[in-house]
């Protein structure tokens, strides 16, 4: 039985993880690269406006972020509850 709980808040976490990271995801690609272009394309990086920027650029940076932090969070969180591969 308490394996079960101690699983049960191992995918609770996850679960919560994943929400953060997708809502993160969400902000960037479609906010940032789609409904606040204009606003944003008042400010530039790098010469190019950046709208512009998340659309084309943004938002895969963001998205190879999101998996490397993805994979430390479960990392830490498979040795934390004892489930993690060698």
């Amino acid at each position: 039985m308490e394996r079960e709980q101690e699983l049960q808040s191992y995918w609770i976490s996850n679960i919560k993880y994943i929400a953060v990271l997708l809502s993160i995801w969400f902000v960037v690609s479609y906010l940032c690269g789609i409904i606040l272009v204009d606003q944003l394309d008042a400010f530039s990086i790098a010469g190019f406006p950046v709208g512009f920027w998340f659309a084309n650029q943004g938002a895969e940076v963001t998205f190879c972020l999101l998996i490397l932090v993805y994979v430390r969070l479960m990392n830490r969180l498979d040795k934390k509850y004892n489930v993690f591969e060698d």
